[in-house]
């Protein structure tokens, strides 16, 4: 038997003043957008915005459900949004922000297993990376190069025998 290590570098910038003039704009959007989230059962409002490669930008937020598993996250609704109005545009930069209503609001936040996955089939789907920008309301802001850093053994279509 062989052990193995995963590591990724990534970066911090100490607050959005710290980023260049398009990622902050970029996350000052994610921001913004958390205020269209639905969030009533876990006040915990969650939204991103994307930057394209054809220079659009496309926003989305949770909405959650009473039913629980009906509900969806800000990633999948905005990867749900760009697949159907730009069908495999690569997606540059995605911001990631959220509100906690309950709480604090200034530490960077990671999708879930679930977005995670999603967010490495849309990588993989149009064979370019995914910059991410992890941040809350405020405070520091995680740089994260691509996806794959977050899912390093990410479950695909060559697990499935699919040649893609």
């Amino acid at each position: 038997m062989k052990k193995k290590k995963f590591q990724f570098t990534y970066t911090v910038a100490e607050d959005s003043s710290a980023l260049a003039a398009e990622d902050a704009a970029l996350l000052q959007q994610a921001r913004k957008t958390t205020r269209r989230a639905y969030a009533p059962y876990s006040r915990f409002s969650v939204a991103c915005a994307a930057k394209l490669a054809n220079g659009r930008t496309v926003v989305g937020s949770n909405q959650e459900n009473a039913s629980y598993p009906v509900g969806i996250c800000a990633e999948r609704a905005l990867l749900a949004t760009v697949g159907t109005q730009y069908s495999d545009e690569p997606i540059l930069t995605l911001a990631v922000a959220y509100h906690s209503h309950t709480g604090n609001s200034n530490r960077p936040i990671s999708p879930c297993g679930m977005c995670r996955q999603a967010l490495s089939e849309y990588e993989k789907r149009t064979g370019s990376p995914i910059r991410l920008l992890l941040s809350g309301m405020e405070g520091p802001v995680y740089i994260i190069d691509t996806i794959k850093d977050l899912l390093p053994l990410a479950f695909g279509n060559d697990d499935l025998g699919i040649r893609g």
